[in-house]
């Protein structure tokens, strides 16, 4: 629970721009904004009092440019103070800001843009605006003006530079006054494009009150110093960053440290050193194989240490679990293990002063999760979608289920049909999607409930668990229902096993594509004298052999892999194989790879 909080209204009636005054008055000279300059060269830093002004100054700059109150402003840009400060003066204009994805395919940049009915757009870079200036010319978008950061990028089309220095000549405090407390919380802050694994992105509009009562629900549940700095460094327009990169530090008035180059995130943690830190589920896997890797080069000696130490913590965290006190030996052992072996290991990664990690998007393979237990690091997994503004169920420091996604934040519920799809309702779930019209095309049932799409089951202390999306279940030729991510998770426990694929909807059995992981394959050769290129040599193909042979062993007969293929090329968003929340695009894969997953139909042996 935030302990500096005032709430300058009834919760139910609070706004965006409400809480950023709240935070101007109450902590105007605390750090609110930070980011590296180009060049990686120390941060800039705005307190809550300037980033209130820059926000006036970039509304008035906006307003000039003609951008009115209700309608949707795209946007196109990596996490950068311009993006940041933009969302907000959009906001306090009664304006609707919208984040496209950076990987987004072209087809589906003018499916947002027509849909939206947007006039304006802001973009970064040579590589957006090249993507964009198409469609300034399609009769068919309703696009009229593009708004380019980079000056040197800018063409024929107006400068983020120029449009803030009009800004600073027009502002007005009274006509920002007035703009932004002309806003209800019934009204949109933002629409929200899930990315989506297959067809056209959906419009989900997400409202102040909505978001307002999610943070207030999270904050019951979270507890983390005051002024907390996150690391933001997942795209705005996905709804996790957007809660936390941008609503909660606002609502609780903490320090946002952006993150324009996801490559840097690692660099970025070891300078700061967060209090908390959110990563999707692949995020945790990287950093765990990176981890891995380094503990691979270890000295014998030095590694039981760490591993007598992994022990001590799991103990704790499984005590913790079962919601027992640890007993005075068990807490002495962990504080002893933590303090000599675990936090100088941390410390390498900037982790050790971490209170509260989380993860969302995707089942959390259970093997990492157990891995960050070994240095008492306790992934709160989380569970929402975009239609529930984020968070829906959640584990807590108090009260959590290693390998669940928790229990419904208050005032939520959940419950399962008879299908096993999780249906939701409650006052954060939103009412439809939005149509080009603007109208909203209902999505809730008679009693206000919504399908989620996923699979799943509540255990008897009334913890989810997922099992997979509704969708994406495969039905054997037999008719037997698989979940592919139980298989994938189950195949990735191998150190050497990065990312997989599970095939064989309406097939008598089950193969499956395995990429090699490009960080711990390297370090797992190097401890066993291989030298050159690892994916070639029979000691790592007899690896990964008898790790699927293992994961055999703990699935049932439908389960099973009876045959696959090793690739060595990682998967990615900017490739098309994962979303830009790097879940799984299995169609896109089923047909890039589609010769080789018949082949493996056609083969024999494995």
């Amino acid at each position: 629970m935030t302990t500096i909080l005032r709430l300058p209204t009834a919760p139910e009636l609070l706004t965006l721009p409400a809480l950023l005054l709240r935070n101007a008055e109450d902590h105007g000279d605390l750090p609110a904004l930070s980011w590296r300059a180009a060049d990686g060269a120390g941060w800039t830093t705005l307190t809550w009092r300037e980033v209130r002004h820059e926000t006036a100054v970039l509304a008035a700059g906006y307003s000039a440019l003609g951008v009115e109150r209700g309608e949707q402003v795209l946007m196109m840009m990596s996490n950068r103070p311009e993006h940041w400060l933009s969302d907000l003066a959009l906001t306090h204009l009664g304006a609707v800001p919208v984040t496209v994805y950076g990987t987004a395919a072209p087809g589906q940049i003018a499916h947002i843009a027509r849909h939206s009915r947007a006039r304006f757009a802001i973009v970064e870079g040579d590589r957006e605006r090249e993507r964009w200036e198409p469609l300034l010319a399609d009769a068919t978008v309703p696009l009229e003006r593009l708004v380019v950061v980079e000056p040197d990028a800018a063409g024929p089309h107006r400068t983020y530079g120029t449009l803030h220095g009009t800004g600073e000549r027009l502002r007005s405090d009274e006509a920002f006054d007035k703009a932004w407390r002309e806003t209800r919380a019934g009204d949109p802050l933002t629409v929200v494009y899930t990315s989506g694994t297959t067809g056209d992105p959906k419009a989900v509009p997400l409202t102040h009150r909505s978001v307002v009562v999610n943070a207030l629900a999270l904050d019951r549940v979270v507890e983390l110093p005051d002024h907390v700095a996150h690391i933001c460094y997942l795209p705005f327009a996905h709804i996790a960053e957007r809660m936390l990169g941008i609503y909660l530090p606002v609502f609780r008035a903490s320090h946002v440290h952006l993150c324009a180059d996801t490559a840097a995130v690692a660099a970025t943690a070891r300078a700061l050193h967060p209090a908390q830190f959110f990563g999707v589920p692949r995020v945790w896997e990287k950093l765990a194989a990176s981890v891995r890797a380094a503990l691979a080069a270890l000295p014998e000696e030095r590694l039981s240490a760490v591993e007598a130490a992994n022990a001590t913590a799991r103990e704790h965290v499984a005590c913790r679990e079962r919601g027992e006190e640890p007993s005075a030996g068990l807490e002495a052992a962990y504080r002893e293990a933590k303090e000599t072996v675990l936090d100088p290991l941390l410390s390498l990664a900037g982790f050790e002063r971490l209170v509260w990690t989380a993860s969302a998007s995707a089942p959390m393979p259970l093997d990492v999760v157990r891995f960050w237990a070994g240095f008492g690091i306790v992934v709160m997994d989380a569970w929402g979608l975009t239609e529930t503004v984020g968070v829906f169920t959640t584990n807590s420091p108090s009260a959590f289920r290693l390998g669940s996604v928790g229990r419904p934040l208050d005032g939520l519920e959940l419950r399962i049909a008879d299908d096993g799809e999780i249906l939701v309702r409650g006052e954060t779930v939103f009412a439809g999607y939005l149509r080009a019209d603007g109208t909203v095309d209902g999505a809730l049932d008679a009693d206000g409930w919504f399908p989620t799409g996923d699979i799943g089951r509540i255990d008897d202390d009334g913890y989810l668990w997922l099992t997979d999306r509704k969708k994406e279940m495969i039905i054997t030729s037999t008719g037997k229902n698989v979940s592919p991510a139980l298989v994938e998770n189950t195949l990735k426990e191998h150190p050497l096993i990065g990312q997989a694929l599970v095939h064989g909807d309406g097939r008598s059995y089950l193969v499956a594509l395995l990429v090699l992981d490009t960080e711990v394959a390297p370090a797992w050769a190097a401890a066993r004298g291989i030298d050159g290129d690892p994916a070639g040599h029979p000691e790592v193909h007899a690896e990964i052999a008898r790790a699927v042979e293992t994961a055999n062993a703990r699935l049932n007969r439908t389960e099973q892999i009876k045959r696959y293929r090793l690739l060595t090329r990682e998967w990615g968003p900017e490739t098309g194989e994962l979303t830009p929340s790097l879940k799984l695009r299995r169609r896109v894969i089923r047909d890039r790879y589609g010769d080789l997953l018949d082949a493996l139909y056609e083969e024999s042996g494995t």
